[in-house]
């Protein structure tokens, strides 16, 4: 298992910026529910030079390699070691009508924007994000914001790691309620993605308000 460092974070504080984030998606593949994206700034202050038992990262990675336990306990840790985080996300009905590769980046967008408004004065503060994959947000460089898009960066970059669980944890909790709403479709067991239960009650009862048309 492959445990992310702070190495790319403190390279980017060392050449100068003062903010440093990671920002992650989860819920791209499913067929329910919505798309999910965390940006989050840890304090390098609560990081050490070396990873050890004792400190409260030692165990965030990737969020596809925790369970659901895990997460929650991991979530707290990064909540409490975190300058500031955000939220982003779209909707089934958005995702049907750009196409999820343009959701995940809106999704994306939108929780740096959100975090960025939680930071006083941040249009005047040069800030490094890293993003997991290959693409990079259009226009966030018109607000001081330098981007690297890195293939895998959830299991390399410990920011992207930490906004993994976040955006876990959220769009779970989503799922768990629209559980609520419409308990006949499990969405609580298996978060919207395509198990054999998943596919069973949508031939039984056909897609609800909460499914991604064109992924059906």
């Amino acid at each position: 298992m492959q445990f992310p460092t702070y190495k790319n974070e403190l390279d980017a504080l060392a050449n100068g910026h003062n903010l440093v984030a990671g920002c992650d998606e989860v819920g791209v593949g499913p067929l329910a529910g919505p798309v999910v994206a965390a940006a989050v700034i840890i304090d390098p202050k609560s990081v050490g030079e070396q990873r050890s038992s004792s400190k409260w990262y030692y165990r965030v990675r990737d969020s596809k390699t925790t369970n659901e336990a895990e997460r929650l306990e991991l979530l707290e840790q990064i909540k409490a070691n975190a300058l500031t985080y955000g939220i982003g996300e779209v909707q089934p009905n958005e995702i049907d009508q750009i196409n999820i590769h343009k959701a995940k980046l809106l999704a994306m967008k939108k929780a740096v924007l959100n975090m960025l408004e939680k930071i006083e004065n941040s249009g005047e503060k040069k800030i490094f994000l890293f993003l997991d994959g290959k693409f990079t947000i259009k226009n966030l460089d018109l607000i001081n914001v330098t981007q690297k898009a890195l293939i895998a960066g959830d299991a390399l970059v410990l920011s992207i790691s930490a906004a993994s669980i976040i955006a876990k944890v959220y769009r779970d909790n989503i799922l768990k309620q629209l559980d609520l709403q419409r308990p006949e479709y499990g969405f609580g067991h298996h978060k919207g993605y395509g198990t054999k239960k998943h596919q069973l009650a949508l031939a039984k009862y056909g897609p609800s308000e909460f499914h991604r048309k064109s992924f059906l």
